[in-house]
């Protein structure tokens, strides 16, 4: 430690060896330092707490992915609070105990002040006045030196230490002993009668003085200066701890008949003075604040003990042991008042503010804790919530699928079955269709192209529109009541604010079957016969009786036997079954017709013979006659075959053959129908579906990011939690503290 001076505005410092630091550990003073170490310590701590609270808070409130669980107030809040902490560091850092002596010129100040260093640091004696404030500080440093106030600036000094004699390095050890004891900046101001601005003073050097010492002049009462300088400390101070050192007792020696007296007047006046007017003791402690010593002998004993000469050496007054016992007792109250007053003064407000602040940041890091957990909650029953509407969406949509398709199924067989219904209906009256087709005809191979090809598409139109009629109507209904039904059922699974929306995002057109009959291709195989046949000719009365096929096996001579199969099992197990030979009539006229054509074609013979029977049996006349009508007949019709019968038969032919073909497409018709409203209704239920789909897969991602967001708050509330715990460590630290060092022990 060294030791500082000032004397106008200028700092002294002397080097103390280090060796003799344990015997100071039992020192009152060691107090102010374990406790200026420890508070040091607990807001290094509270320092690093409140930058990491800071930089949580601060990412916190900048995270975008959360709701608003601090606020901006908060943040700038805490990073105010670690501004003050740093400040208050430093201040900390800076702080020494300090004592300030006070008293009117030539009192003895820097005397005291020597005696309690055991050696004359300071100028004093005859011709030594200090006319400013000096201050005595220590230093790691090796020589004394003397700074001047605002300049960094080292001046040597000269300071007794005697390192010549034999008896210097226990002189040393003393100094330095003291200076370790007394481990506390020391003002003493020039005299309080030098000058006039004590508010100035009081200022600039005393109001972070721990302990103030009053040097009075034992040999005159307190004067009203002194009494005035307190009074306006005692304005800026609240109950500032002060000693009065009645100095120079020491000439109360040579009159000892009047020494008790003279000391219960300076004990009356000065108790009254400390209590009465100032009020900073009690009438029980004032005894305590006042000694009656003398400062220039106990420097003189001093200073010889440190050469290594008895204490009492020399011309020493009367009643010297007294007064330096009395000036040992003054040392040993000022260590313990500094001591606590130091701690108490230079500490106590820090640690309150200290404690308001761990206790602020504690408060916000519960808030955030709480706001942290209420959105936790929130976001996990969202969450569930959400998982319990993709179940119901999944569920609901599976039990919705399996009946649409069955509704799909019934409907499409109910189209199949009206339009294969409708459709064989229409066949069935297709000749009125035919009947109803206007065109001029003419046997023309070229106008009979163009009257086919305007016949096909005739018939598809007029068979189109009557299917319409029949069929179109009431499957357009069942189609859009289905399509209803399915809007309505899924409609439920779809958020709110697309239910609104689902007739434009589920298409609906017009919807109208499409038959394609395709009657050019279905009947482009037709060939039309409208060349005059007789009726009673000898081709169509074969083709009349057996049919077209069998009349022309018959007329081109086939002879071929028909096979009947033979059954698995009779028809009747009562009668037994046909032989094999035995030929149904149409069979037995067959054979006949066809042998007595070949018989007839096969000679001309048997014309002859067979009319010659004829003519025998009926007569000529009978044959005559017959052959008249047949005649007559022949030319009737010849005469009647006009372009309009042609056109009759045309269209007779054409009915024949277009309602054979239409038969063949009745199945595929209604197969084509019944696809094209399962396709209409399959395309509605998917695009339902893609919604639904677009539903859950907004749900998948919420839910995704409700975990993730959990998972961040989970985060957020452990280290809330923590930094709010630690809050109270730190809280639980000054509590410690302030009971180790700032509560009176008692």
């Amino acid at each position: 430690m060294s030791l500082l001076f000032s004397r106008c505005n200028t700092i002294v410092t002397v080097k103390k060896d280090k060796r003799h630091m344990a015997e100071v550990n039992a020192s009152p003073l060691k107090h102010f330092v374990t406790a200026k170490k420890k508070i040091n310590g607990i807001f290094e701590q509270l320092g690093a707490y409140i930058q990491e609270s800071a930089t949580f808070l601060e990412d916190t409130y900048r995270n975008a992915e959360l709701d608003p669980v601090t606020t901006e107030e908060q943040v700038l809040d805490v990073k105010g609070y670690l501004s003050k902490v740093r400040g208050i560091s430093e201040v900390l850092a800076r702080r020494h105990m300090k004592v300030a002596f006070f008293g009117r010129t030539s009192n003895g100040k820097s005397t005291v002040i020597n005696a309690m260093l055991w050696d004359k640091v300071l100028p004093s004696g005859i011709g030594h006045t200090t006319n400013c404030f000096l201050r005595v500080e220590g230093t790691d440093g090796h020589e004394a030196f003397l700074l001047t106030e605002g300049s960094e600036e080292k001046r040597s000094a000269k300071v007794r230490v005697g390192r010549h004699s034999e008896f210097s390095e226990r002189q040393l050890i003393g100094l330095l002993l003291c200076l370790m004891i007394w481990f506390t900046p020391v003002t003493f101001s020039p005299g309080i009668d030098v000058t006039t601005e004590l508010d100035s003073w009081i200022d600039k050097f005393c109001l972070d003085a721990d302990v103030f010492v009053l040097v009075a002049n034992s040999e005159s009462t307190l004067m009203q200066t002194e009494k005035h300088f307190f009074h306006k400390v005692s304005e800026r101070l609240s109950r500032p701890n002060i000693f009065i050192l009645n100095n120079r007792w020491d000439a109360s020696a040579s009159e000892p008949e009047y020494m008790e007296e003279v000391r219960r007047q300076h004990m009356e006046r000065c108790t009254s003075f400390l209590v009465d007017e100032l009020g900073v003791v009690d009438r029980s402690q004032a005894g305590d604040r006042i000694f009656f010593v003398s400062a220039k002998e106990v420097l003189n004993a001093r200073i010889q003990k440190a050469q290594g000469m008895p204490e009492g050496g020399g011309a020493l007054a009367e009643g010297f042991q007294v007064r330096m016992f009395e000036f040992q007792n003054f040392e040993r109250r000022f260590e313990e008042c500094i001591s606590q007053s130091a701690v108490k003064t230079k500490f106590e407000q820090h640690t309150v503010r200290a404690k308001q602040i761990a206790e602020a940041v504690r408060l916000i890091m519960d808030s955030l804790h709480v706001a942290a957990r209420e959105q936790q909650v929130y976001c996990e029953e969202m969450r569930e919530e959400r998982q319990d509407r993709l179940k119901f969406i999944d569920k609901q949509l599976e039990l919705l699928a399996q009946d649409y398709k069955l509704r799909i199924k019934q409907i499409t067989e109910e189209v199949e079955r009206q339009v294969s219904t409708a459709m064989a209906e229409e066949i069935r009256r297709l000749s009125v269709l035919v009947d109803d087709y206007q065109m001029d005809f003419h046997p023309s191979p070229v106008v009979l192209k163009v009257y086919k090809n305007e016949l096909h598409r005739h018939i598809e139109e007029g068979l189109g529109r009557n299917m319409s009629d029949r069929c179109s109507t009431a499957i357009t209904n069942s189609l859009q009541t289905m399509q209803q039904d399915m809007i309505d059922g899924l409609k439920p699974l779809l958020p709110v604010s697309v239910r609104s929306q689902i007739d434009m995002l589920v298409p609906r057109q017009c919807f109208s079957l499409n038959y394609d009959l395709n009657c050019d291709k279905l009947c482009a195989d037709f060939q039309e016969d409208i060349e005059f046949h007789f009726s009673l000719g000898w081709t169509m009365l074969v083709n009349r009786f057996l049919g077209p096929k069998n009349s022309r096996r018959a007329l081109m001579g086939y002879n071929d036997q028909v096979q009947r199969p033979i059954p698995l099992t009779p028809a009747n197990p009562s009668m037994p079954p046909l032989p094999q030979g035995s030929l149904t009539q149409e069979e037995f006229m067959v054979s006949m017709v066809t042998g007595l054509a070949s018989l007839t074609s096969r000679t001309s013979m048997g014309i002859l013979v067979v009319g010659g029977v004829v003519w025998k049996a009926v007569g000529w006349r009978l044959i005559a006659l017959s052959f008249g009508l047949y005649g007559l007949l022949y030319v009737y019709e010849r005469l009647t075959w006009t372009t309009k019968a042609k056109e009759r038969a045309f269209k007779r032919q054409f009915v024949e053959h277009a309602s054979e073909k239409l038969q063949l497409v009745i199945s595929y018709t209604g197969s084509n129908c019944s696809h094209q409203v399962q396709q209409e209704l399959s395309g509605t239920f998917a695009h339902l579906c893609q919604q639904v789909d677009v539903t859950r897969e907004n749900l998948e991602q919420e839910i995704a990011a409700m975990n993730k967001k959990i998972e961040v708050l989970d985060s957020l509330q452990s280290k809330a939690k923590l930094l709010r715990n630690k809050a109270g460590w730190l809280d639980s630290e000054l509590n410690m503290f302030t009971h180790q060092y700032l509560q009176p022990s008692r």
